[in-house]
């Protein structure tokens, strides 16, 4: 076989990459043609061709259906949100930031990629059993044995793979570029070559190529209706829309509605212990999400493991957004923080609580200790812990590739009556992670057309949330723009500046290692603006699984270092690893500052005798869509 370094001709300005995808496929036909096998012919049986061609008229019935309901005035969310003169822009600055016109750069991936096929289709020559072939370049969207087994598919992933690391790398070195320009390049650069990968499209994946002909195309009968029904919606469907039902089978431990106001819902968990520590724990859960993520199924439920530890346990349930919350603004959320507080210490006779703020909860927690420190107020709280939270945003990860004015504006017409319609976010949250919670989705669903899973967290992740456009404008720029909460004095707060330097309250905080949304350098940020003693955790896994993570579970780890730490590296440096949850070192922690127990009785009992609550946990707001 003959290798040609020559590269193919291109004006400096006219190369872009579906130039280089083209003459790379017309290369690839003279490549494949000995070692592709012979298909035999057959004659079609009068029943499969009966079948494809049903297949193929319900297709067709269901996108004219769908077209009519377009025509129709049906405008659904996703299609709103794909704001085509703005991305067109944007790829058009991807394109011609790319030094893909340089010949130079032409010829490297030339020579590279005729190396790549003569290493790959070595791996077919002669006899050589198909367990054996070793492919250069490895990824999970193609671990699949078929993406190995027949050439066309290994040459085909494999100068995928080639291509998509050069690009990346390329935008990643583009210079002239200022930083967030540069790192938006770069994360738009990682989402066009995500989409583009073969195993999205059905003539490129063996695997859907496979089940189309099993099925004689039912599979993508039955994709479609997944697609349109997605559509239609407005949002992806991670997981089988039926197979939950809170307060039955998830957000199931019992409990009482203790406390009402328009903006959220107390509840107070039942305890399960004779006797429970003194201070009660009240958990503030993130307003974007739904609070039950820490009352999943009962075998993870962080709420139910606390109660069981003989933690007298409240949650603060959100209200989702609507019309009368279109003058919500941060203030609200931190002065609501503090009402759960007070009603938690009325309610109990108890002099302080524990508190547990979760992302962008957790930010807002840190702003209620400083307001209540500055006004001199600070031993209401007893204790606050921190899950994946962040107050300095120098460096918080790819959410900040949506912060500009061009972002914030199109946030602004996507607003509608005051609120954000919390399946725009449910987008940008899975485009940070794309080939899991995008593409993964897109075969199963759409191509191979598989029925949904059953999995509680996929679930909690597509309840969507609404979220006050005025407070959600504010809280990106005064917050993720303009990092102002680090600044002392730099935001009042309810008629109050505050000052993060200001809290003594002890302070538990923890971070997760592969955290995308709360990386864990940023949230290490806030043990450089305290006064008071805290403690620092790093988990193994991200956002979700590094919080979500009860002792009998056994999965992933977490670091401690005691020795003084100026940076996270220093104190992964000196870290012990220990195997298994955070969880367990985190209730050593609450007990050594409460060692006290008292009887559960009274109102430590919710909904007994004397006691008037409102209804059963959950509640209505976490119902409310």
């Amino acid at each position: 076989m003959s290798r040609d370094k020559t590269p193919p001709h291109a004006d400096d300005d006219s190369i872009v990459v579906e130039d280089l995808f083209r003459k790379q496929g017309e290369a690839l036909q003279s490549l494949f043609a000995p070692f592709l096998p012979t298909m035999g012919s057959k004659v079609p049986d009068p029943a499969d061709m009966q079948h494809w061609a049903m297949s193929a008229a319900k297709l067709q019935k269901m996108w004219l259906d769908f077209g009519a309901e377009q025509a129709g005035g049906i405008e659904p969310a996703l299609m709103k949100l794909g704001n085509g003169d703005r991305w067109s822009a944007m790829f058009s600055q991807w394109l011609g930031a790319m030094p893909l016109a340089s010949t130079e750069v032409q010829a490297k991936l030339w020579e590279e990629s005729l190396s790549l096929w003569t290493t790959v289709l070595g791996q077919f020559a002669g006899d050589k059993p198909k367990a054996d072939h070793v492919l250069p370049r490895k990824d999970r969207r193609f671990a699949d044995p078929r993406w190995r087994e027949q050439p066309v598919f290994a040459l085909l992933h494999q100068t995928y793979l080639l291509l998509a690391e050069r690009i990346n790398a390329m935008a990643a070195g583009i210079d002239g570029l200022a930083p967030e320009k540069k790192e938006q390049l770069r994360f738009l650069t990682k989402v066009i070559t995500d989409a583009l990968s073969p195993a999205n499209f059905p003539l490129t994946n063996p695997l859907v190529i496979e089940r189309t002909l099993e099925t004689q195309g039912e599979n993508l009968v039955k994709g479609a209706e997944h697609l349109l029904a997605d559509l239609r919606k407005g949002q992806l469907t991670h997981t089988d829309p039926h197979a939950f039902e809170l307060g039955r089978n998830i957000a199931a431990t019992p409990g009482k509605v203790v406390h009402e106001t328009p903006l959220f819902q107390l509840i107070q968990y039942s305890p399960v212990t004779d006797e429970v520590r003194a201070v009660p724990l009240l958990i503030f859960p993130p307003w974007i999400n739904r609070f039950y993520i820490l009352d999943l199924n009962p075998k993870n439920s962080f709420i139910r493991w606390a109660v069981a530890q003989g933690l007298t346990v409240f949650v603060v349930s959100w209200k989702s957004a609507d019309a009368s919350m279109a003058d919500v603004v941060w203030d609200d959320y931190i002065r609501a923080q503090i009402e759960a507080v007070d009603v938690v210490r009325e309610r109990l006779g108890v002099p302080a609580v524990h508190t547990i703020g979760y992302c962008v909860a957790g930010t807002t927690l840190a702003a209620t200790l400083a307001l209540l420190a500055r006004r001199g107020e600070a031993d209401r709280i007893a204790s606050a812990t921190f899950f994946t939270a962040q107050v300095d945003f120098a460096n918080a990860g790819d959410l900040r590739n949506f912060i500009d004015e061009n972002q914030i504006a199109l946030l602004e017409t996507l607003s509608n009556d005051g609120y954000l319609d919390g399946r725009y976010m449910a987008v940008t949250f899975n485009l940070l992670r794309g080939p899991d919670l995008i593409w993964n989705y897109v075969v199963n669903n759409y191509l191979l057309g598989q029925d949904y899973p059953a999995f509680d967290l996929l679930h909690w992740n597509g309840d969507t949330t609404n979220l006050p456009s005025k407070w959600h404008k504010a809280y990106l720029e005064d917050l993720y723009r303009d990092n102002q909460l680090v600044v002392p004095d730099a935001i009042t707060v309810d008629g109050t500046p505050i000052d993060l330097r200001r809290i003594a309250t002890p302070c538990y905080i923890q971070a997760g290692r592969e955290d995308h949304i709360a990386p864990a350098e940023s949230v290490w940020q806030l043990t450089r603006h305290l006064a008071g003693p805290w403690k620092f955790v790093l988990a193994g896994s991200g956002h979700i699984a590094g919080v979500v993570n009860p002792p009998e579970a056994g999965k992933y780890q977490y670091w401690l270092n005691d020795a003084p730490a100026r940076t996270l590296a220093e104190f992964i440096d000196g870290a012990q690893e220990t195997k298994g949850s955070w969880w367990p070192d985190w209730i050593d922690w609450i007990g050594k500052l409460d060692p006290a127990r008292v009887p559960a009785k009274g109102k430590r009992k919710p909904g007994g005798r004397g006691d008037s609550v409102i209804e059963d946990a959950p509640g209505r707001y976490v119902k409310t869509r």
